[in-house]
């Protein structure tokens, strides 16, 4: 009898707090049900604009299923040379998925990245990735820009995914200079924005030496400042270089 009356009255207390402090999507506003995990709702995440495959294997940018082998995709001429794969799951921008970063990283939904990094993290790589992957860098914020936000939303990314691989988060790199912000640049502005702009953190090089690191950010665009972290890392003797963001821009050719 008190376990049922126990039951009765925990399913009384959930309903009350439910009417009284509403749980609401993050990306949508939308009412949240039992069946929902997380802070967005199953339909937000449903229609999430994924990568569509077939996908380059490198850059993993989409691909015609017609496209003659050989020819070059519209996403590796945006990485660095030494740059081995990168991997993103979904477009940008785009009303949902524009509304789930935006959640995240302005309105402080912290828990947000939870579910974005669960799905970042069961992205397909090529084998020698999954067999190397030694760490997740998070691409760092502006002093500035942490201070106010009170986080980084790459760092909270790569914590989710780093829980589910089982490799570690390492700082890695580190700005030396406030940059303007990337988003109204032009793709050569973005590039002497960030040019020199990030260093390696001392103490972590010799876990980072000779290894095939994971640069974490939220979207890639035309990849200048995931490039200027990968060449500072690069240049210290870290052996290779991937990118994982939660979006990507389209390029030139996918419009």
């Amino acid at each position: 009898m008190p376990t049922r009356w126990g039951a009765r009255w925990r399913q009384a207390r959930t309903m009350l707090d439910q009417f009284c402090f509403p749980r609401v999507c993050a990306g949508c506003d939308a009412l949240l049900t039992d069946r929902d995990r997380g802070l967005v709702c199953g339909p937000c995440w449903a229609r999430l604009p994924r990568l569509p495959v077939p996908q380059c294997a490198r850059c993993g940018h989409p691909r015609s299923a017609t496209a003659r082998a050989g020819t070059t995709c519209p996403g590796c001429p945006l990485l660095a040379p030494y740059v081995r794969a990168a991997r993103s799951l979904c477009w940008v921008p785009h009303p949902v998925s524009s509304g789930i970063l935006a959640a995240l990283k302005y309105d402080g939904w912290l828990g947000v990245a939870d579910g974005m990094g669960e799905r970042m993290a069961r992205l397909s790589w090529p084998p020698d990735v999954i067999a190397e992957r030694a760490a997740l860098v998070p691409v760092p914020l502006a002093a500035t820009k942490q201070r106010e936000r009170g986080f980084n939303q790459a760092e909270r990314l790569a914590s989710t995914v780093a829980a589910r691989w089982g490799i570690p988060v390492v700082t890695g790199v580190t700005r030396t200079r406030v940059t303007e912000t990337q988003t109204r640049l032009t793709p050569g502005e973005r590039l002497a924005n960030v040019r020199r702009a990030f260093a390696v953190v001392p103490a972590d090089l010799p876990r980072l030496a000779g290894q095939h690191v994971i640069l974490v950010d939220d979207v890639l665009t035309t990849g200048a400042t995931l490039n200027a972290c990968a060449g500072a890392l690069f240049a210290v003797g870290v052996r290779t270089v991937s990118y994982l963001t939660f979006g990507r821009a389209r390029t030139a050719a996918d419009h």
